[in-house]
């Protein structure tokens, strides 16, 4: 009989297990728990809480077919995607700290993107306009997110703010 694993193990990193065709649901608990995410970290201007919302590293190692992956994942996508975290909790200003989370809607019409497009050596689903609601003073507003990509079934951000 096996054992159950132990509550101190360490969770498994998604990006270090293969890609699946698995289309994402965008209400599964683990897409609200990334949303509360990064609106947290919008919120607070603290990118790092929003890391398990953003496509995982080891994953974008497997899908990306050029030089340095990882180079490209930290100094460019990460790093755009912290400055953008920053420059949106600075447009919201003292409004931050009333916000509060009402839903992270993945945009209309997800569409498989095939290997050997935008560069990849692995395919998954890819959707534009996503939407972080919340609400101040009873006001529903959002927070456009670019892009959002699957990794096994699950979205992730990408691009917070445009592509560069």
């Amino acid at each position: 009989m096996a054992s159950a694993p132990s509550a101190s193990a360490a969770p498994i990193d998604p990006g270090t297990l293969p890609q699946t065709h698995d289309e994402p649901d965008a209400t599964s608990p683990a897409f609200v728990a990334r949303g509360e995410a990064l609106f947290e970290a919008i919120q607070n201007d603290d990118p790092d809480r929003a890391m398990s919302a953003f496509f995982p590293r080891a994953a974008y190692e497997q899908v990306k077919a050029i030089a340095n992956p990882a180079s490209d994942w930290k100094y460019r996508l990460v790093a755009n995607f912290k400055r953008d975290v920053h420059a949106i909790h600075m447009s919201l200003g003292r409004k931050s700290t009333a916000m509060k989370f009402v839903a992270f809607e993945a945009g209309p019409a997800p569409r498989w993107v095939q290997p050997g497009e935008e560069g990849n050596k692995l395919g998954y689903f890819r959707v534009y306009g996503s939407k972080l609601r919340y609400s101040v003073d009873g006001n529903e507003r959002t927070i456009d997110v670019t892009s959002l990509i699957s990794w096994r079934g699950e979205w992730y951000v990408v691009h917070l703010t445009g592509f560069s």
